[in-house]
């Protein structure tokens, strides 16, 4: 038969990443269509219609935007997608638009509502603020556009006065639009952040169920293979006991019920391993109360010291309640978590609050370092050295999920650490006291 192998920590889900710079090239190439475009318009127009332009300034707008490329492609390396750089580099597409504008009309040139394609741009890609920020910015500037700008000499052809009152409504038509753009932008734009978020943390979860379920078939095959050499022990101890040579030396017989005791430990152990690997309820529940069941926890936590741990009852009225083997085995991995963490003054507090349970394991070892903390549930996510370490949170966390329950661990004020377990009392009560 194959050795079994231990499970392998699961992966955690990342996010795709952004590339460095991603958003900035994408700047880059509508820059690049903007160049062309206006470039192809200018030619039109003064070429063909005969509506002569400022040449010289106009193409060196042009020229100070191809040199605005050339230098972010060159420093590709270091440009980032966050806010500022985005905003800055959009900020300077709205000058060139506005220098454009100004050489060209003003507010009455058509191309007016191009600004529009920067505010949906800034609504996309920039945080809230900045996007309303480009809205003042731009609106600010259509209205400058008004009586500030170079006016075109058009020929008779194409010669048209606008009233003020039309110019007056097309920027408030463009507010509007702007407006509401970003309105609805951002918030599309947030909800689908929210929804990747979401679907993360799915993957992540769906990757801890695989591994409890692996951690679950190789604890099975354990039990499988541990089960039949633990009975044999166990048969041979009894026959042991039973010999003279051991009879008459209560030493002999002593040593042998000790081992007995430890075999049937050890078969009580492989028993809890297989609900610590991810089965909630275990087989054949047993019917007791609150106070019963974790009274019953710790003491065979405590085994021989009455005084490893102290009890805090704060129930109240007790709880008729379905024993679960699962949670006892948790408790316990959070008891052992405060003995490994040097804690000498153990206490378990059992306090109701309300229609929800809450079981605090203190002690006064050396507490939680802040990156155990900030990724609490996590596998494999301790301060040991040791292959295997830091399952006994983890477990905990996927033990309380299917119950309804949470996790919170925090560093006490006066030396220690506090983990609470905090469930609803319904998910344990008898059918009959729901």
């Amino acid at each position: 038969m194959r050795p079994m192998q231990p499970a392998a920590a699961p992966t955690p889900y990342v996010p795709p990443a952004e590339g460095v710079g991603r958003n900035m090239l994408l700047l880059v190439q509508l820059r690049w269509l903007a160049v062309g475009g206006q470039l192809a318009t200018i030619l039109v127009v003064d070429g063909l219609l005969g509506i002569h332009l400022p040449l010289v300034p106009m193409a060196g707008v042009l020229a100070a935007l191809v040199l605005l490329n050339l230098l972010t492609l060159a420093r590709r390396s270091r440009w980032s997608d966050t806010n500022l750089p985005l905003f800055a580099a959009l900020m300077l597409d709205v000058a060139a638009l506005t220098a454009q504008l100004y050489l060209s009309g003003g507010a009455r040139n058509p191309f007016v509502s191009l600004y529009l394609l920067q505010v949906v741009i800034g609504a996309i890609l920039l945080n809230v603020w900045s996007s309303w920020a480009l809205v003042a910015i731009t609106s600010v500037a259509f209205a400058l556009m008004g009586p500030f700008h170079r006016p075109l000499q058009l020929p008779p052809t194409y010669a048209s006065s606008l009233s003020d009152a039309f110019l007056l409504g097309n920027w408030i038509n463009f507010v509007l639009a702007a407006t509401l753009l970003v309105a609805f932008v951002t918030r599309i734009a947030a909800n689908l952040r929210n929804r990747d978020t979401k679907v993360a943390q799915l993957h992540q979860r769906a990757v801890e169920e695989e591994h409890i379920v692996r951690m679950g078939l190789l604890a099975s095959g354990a039990a499988h293979e541990l089960g039949t050499p633990l009975s044999s022990i166990s048969v041979l101890l009894g026959d042991w006991k039973n010999e003279p040579a051991v009879r008459r030396d209560p030493r002999f017989a002593a040593e042998v019920d000790d081992m007995r005791s430890e075999v049937a430990r050890c078969k009580e152990i492989v028993s809890g391993i297989l609900f610590a690997a991810g089965e909630v309820k275990g087989e054949a529940p047993t019917r007791t109360t609150l106070r019963t069941f974790l009274t019953a926890t710790l003491d065979r936590w405590r085994g021989t010291d009455p005084a490893r741990a102290a009890f805090d009852d704060r129930l109240g009225p007790d709880v008729p309640i379905v024993a679960d083997r699962a949670l006892a085995q948790a408790l316990t991995n959070l008891l052992d978590n405060a003995v490994e963490a040097g804690g000498r003054n153990i206490a378990l507090v059992a306090l109701r609050d309300g229609a929800m349970l809450r079981l605090t394991v203190r002690d006064d070892g050396n507490g939680f370092a802040d990156r155990i903390l900030s990724s609490l549930g996590k596998p494999y996510n301790t301060s040991k050295d040791r292959q295997g370490a830091g399952l006994g949170l983890y477990l905990a966390t996927n033990v309380l999920r299917p119950l309804g329950g949470t996790i919170e661990a925090v560093n006490r004020d006066s030396g220690g650490a506090e983990t609470t377990l905090i469930l609803p009392i319904e998910s344990l009560a008898l059918e009959k006291t729901k």
